[in-house]
């Protein structure tokens, strides 16, 4: 996850886009004991981190944009044929829980949301993310913009 952080930050996004980046899979720890995909984390973890992250303090946009990594995963596998193909295994067998493919009135839907760019471009960061032997990012960066955040 501080992979995806790190990609953010290289792009200049903005401390709410960092953090989603950051945040993107958190609603996997925070559904321990529920519903699980085959092995590959938690049903709705999507959904789950981004209501943690709102009780918490943190605001809608970055909320949202966790919860959209998958929509964006399901709006590329329907736009881009070869999309698929280029998941991860777990990806690939986590598509099916969390909805297959978007119809083409769900991928027209989402085109329409102010966050739909942002959101691809998550999605982007969370598949390169999976490099081994990459150095970790100082999470008191990380921590140091959390709290800029929340007192906001």
């Amino acid at each position: 996850m501080s992979q995806a952080a790190q990609w953010a930050m290289a792009e200049g996004f903005d401390d709410e886009v960092v953090l989603a980046a950051f945040f993107h899979d958190i609603g996997h720890l925070c559904g321990q004991g529920g519903a699980n995909m085959g092995g590959y984390g938690v049903v709705s973890h999507e959904r789950l981190g981004a209501d943690y992250l709102r009780r918490v303090g943190f605001s809608e946009r970055l909320a949202r944009l966790v919860e959209y990594h998958v929509e964006a995963k399901r709006y590329l596998t329907f736009s881009q044929p070869d999309y698929y193909a280029r998941l991860s295994e777990a990806s690939r067998r986590t598509l099916a829980y969390q909805g297959g493919a978007m119809t083409p009135d769900e991928a027209r839907a989402f085109e329409q949301d102010p966050l739909y760019a942002i959101s691809l471009r998550l999605r982007h960061w969370d598949e390169q993310a999976k490099q081994a032997q990459v150095p970790v990012l100082d999470l008191q960066v990380l921590k140091a913009k959390a709290a800029r955040l929340l007192v906001a």
